[in-house]
């Protein structure tokens, strides 16, 4: 798959906002190609696009004093069509609005807000900016999900607030994860993400959270690529039924993961 847009309730976008923008951007363009669309909008607080094979895939922002959020770290966004009724549906589902609906001149509208669990997520209401139109190659987006801290609690808030119908992934056999343990999120006939049970995995002081995955070539050779240039490795290349993963931090700590399509996909 590589041309790609967001049903309503999907993954429509991604960002980083970064303590070193410059670099970060000679990161990403070395392990993905991605390139930076010049000059930074410095209407937009010097928001940039990264773009893979002249395609916008993901933003660069400076790290902004003041943000609530470690200084750098990615974000999620979904596709609203109405940023105003998502953040109302948001309330009324039990979120909190972080930021309210706010247009970015002619690009979009955006919201920011928690879900019921205290994961942060964004909405993009599109308008010139579209938000990433490939998937599935390499630097474009692989997966998306949330890791829950109260996985019920997630269940019940995202199909209310976008729609979308879920799907639980688990046996509880042996070779595969049990009950209560993973969802897919369907958007229309397709998943494009999905939420994890992620109460006895995280740390007691760590929030639950949404992360982003990117394809790439060959996993394993873009792990070493990262450790060459400076970031580390969470978690090596791990072969699952859903491809080959691996979880990196590049060279100023904004985490984020790999994925590779299993053998035939």
């Amino acid at each position: 798959m590589t041309d790609y847009s967001a049903p309503l309730g999907a993954p429509i976008w991604m960002d980083l906002m970064s303590s070193d923008p410059a670099g970060a951007a000679e990161f990403y363009r070395a392990i993905f190609g991605w390139e930076v669309e010049e000059p930074p909008r410095e209407e937009f607080g010097g928001y940039q696009n990264f773009t893979v094979r002249g395609h916008r895939v993901a933003g660069l922002s400076p790290y902004m004093e003041g943000a609530g959020a470690p200084p750098n770290i990615w974000s999620v966004y979904l596709h609203t069509a109405d940023a105003e009724a998502t953040a109302a549906a948001a309330i009324e589902a039990g979120g909190t609005v972080i930021v309210p609906p706010m247009a970015v001149g002619p690009e979009g509208t955006m919201l920011l807000l928690t879900d019921t669990a205290g994961a942060a997520i964004g909405f993009w209401q599109p308008n010139a900016h579209t938000g990433f139109a490939e998937w599935g190659v390499h630097g474009a987006p692989y997966w998306f999900d949330c890791l829950s801290k109260d996985y019920a609690a997630s269940r019940a808030f995202y199909p209310l607030v976008t729609g979308a119908r879920l799907e639980e992934v688990g046996t509880g056999g042996a070779d595969g994860p049990g009950p209560d343990f993973y969802s897919q999120v369907f958007n229309g006939e397709m998943s494009y993400s999905g939420i994890m049970n992620a109460s006895t995995m995280l740390p007691p002081e760590a929030p639950s959270f949404w992360q982003m995955y990117v394809t790439v070539d060959d996993v394993a050779a873009t792990v070493d690529q990262v450790r060459s240039l400076g970031g580390s490795v969470l978690m090596p290349g791990e072969d699952t039924p859903y491809g080959t993963l691996a979880s990196v931090k590049d060279p100023f700590g904004a985490v984020f993961n790999l994925g590779h399509p299993p053998a035939g996909m």
